[in-house]
């Protein structure tokens, strides 16, 4: 399967790493293939759709923030990554993970009820 991608331009890759969300994502409800990529150098993933290329979502793996983040049997857990060319100003939605399972290629989001995750997770921050 090929798609063109903004990032990565065209990218080819097997059907057997096509993810599918049943529900698609919060806002992208219509959407339910997508492919899990992780480009060298670099600690984001992106999660490209299929069905429309131009829409991708950067990843952060949110077990490297807090180890003891809520997890969904067989899945791990990840925040879409809001970027910005100023690095302090990169924030990761810890409210709303997306959940993917690599082995059965599956995901989903969901929204935690809890006021211990906060929407604008600062990534980095002033020393």
């Amino acid at each position: 399967m090929k798609i063109i991608t903004k990032q990565f331009g065209e990218i080819e890759f097997p059907d057997d790493l096509v993810i599918k969300f049943e529900n698609g994502l919060i806002g992208f409800e219509e959407l339910k293939k997508f492919v899990f990529i992780k480009p060298e150098d670099t600690i984001f993933y992106w999660l490209n759709s299929i069905e429309k290329p131009e829409i991708a979502f950067p990843l952060f793996g949110l077990r490297l923030i807090d180890e003891d983040y809520p997890q969904e049997e067989n899945h791990e857990a990840f925040g879409i990554v809001i970027l910005n060319p100023d690095p302090l100003k990169i924030t990761i939605n810890l409210k709303a993970p997306v959940y993917i399972n690599q082995d059965e290629k599956t995901g989903f989001q969901k929204i935690l009820d809890s006021e211990k995750y906060s929407l604008y997770y600062n990534l980095f921050t002033e020393k």
